[in-house]
């Protein structure tokens, strides 16, 4: 508290009329930070905004962080169990890289941390940095709970945990998202650096993501794409995870196959430092899956 308070930081706020419009501005300001809302106001009907903290609804906290200088913009979902931040110019930062700066100030050699199955390959690279264990899970934060509660019944230290939505968890705090607690550690991060938002997640920017959908209309034709993603993993001379779909890792980059939960379409991931890694990887296994859905 001190750190942040010494830090003099103006930040703004969006928590889209959701629960967090209770509590945040106090928060924040009880941090020693000076606060500016928009979105601020408790309203279910969620006028401002749609509550999920994507990019195209939050316009407002962009052009927010410039009118007012601040040092950094916080978004919260509904119920503001999640924080995406915003830098000092008013640009979105992905969550996936707010999570690798954290996950590189929390973690230590021989830590664990967990994640779904679709991480980013920023924390991949921060794990084999810092020399600590990436467990991963099916998509979903229940999965990551179980399977911190079971690591820490084994002993292990598991400092941070979570996914790319801005849903992050500190066990040794406790095993919920807490929002506000999110953005307090990156507001912490901000003063024990003395750095703006931009340079903390520079170093986890220079990533490209692709990602591709094919549909289906039968059981048998997403049994056929399956059966061929099945026999594209056993084929591929890389580490692979089967916990959620099919995860291949290269070491500098990955792709995932895994149907959707909620749509009739399985998805392909491929995530790599450049795009045409990226591409190559993706292209691949939709190749072979476009062949088998024609078969």
């Amino acid at each position: 508290r001190e750190a942040i308070a010494d830090a003099d930081l103006t930040v703004a706020l969006d928590p889209g009329h959701g629960a967090g419009a209770l509590t945040s501005p106090e928060f924040f300001r009880r941090l020693g930070c000076d606060v500016v809302t928009v979105n601020g106001q408790p309203d279910g009907h969620f006028p401002g905004r749609d509550p999920e903290p994507v990019p195209e609804n939050l316009d407002d906290l962009g052009r927010l962080v410039r009118a007012s200088d601040a040092d950094v913009g916080v978004a919260h979902d509904g119920d503001a169990d999640r924080a995406i931040f915003f830098d000092e110019t008013g640009e979105y930062i992905e969550g996936d890289a707010s999570l690798a700066a954290l996950a590189a100030e929390a973690l230590e050699p021989g830590d664990a941390t967990v994640a779904a199955v679709n991480v980013s390959q920023r924390l991949v690279d921060v794990c084999d940095e810092v020399g600590a264990d990436l467990e991963l899970t099916p998509i979903g934060a229940t999965n990551i709970i179980t399977r911190i509660q079971e690591l820490e019944a084994e002993g292990r230290r598991v400092p941070i945990s979570g996914e790319g939505n801005g849903g992050i968890f500190f066990p040794d705090f406790r095993l919920v998202r807490d929002g506000a607690f999110i953005a307090a550690k990156f507001l912490e991060l901000l003063a024990k650096t003395g750095d703006s938002p931009s340079e903390v997640v520079a170093p986890y920017t220079a990533y490209e993501n692709v990602r591709r959908n094919l549909a289906y209309d039968e059981e048998s034709e997403l049994s056929a794409m399956l059966a061929a993603a099945e026999q594209y993993a056993e084929a591929a001379d890389v580490e692979a995870s089967t916990v959620d779909g099919y995860r291949l890792d290269y070491g500098d980059a990955w792709v995932l196959v895994r149907p959707s939960g909620t749509e009739p379409k399985v998805r392909i991931y491929a995530e790599a430092r450049e795009r045409e890694r990226a591409v190559e990887l993706a292209d691949a296994v939709e190749e072979k899956l476009a062949a088998a859905l024609d078969n």
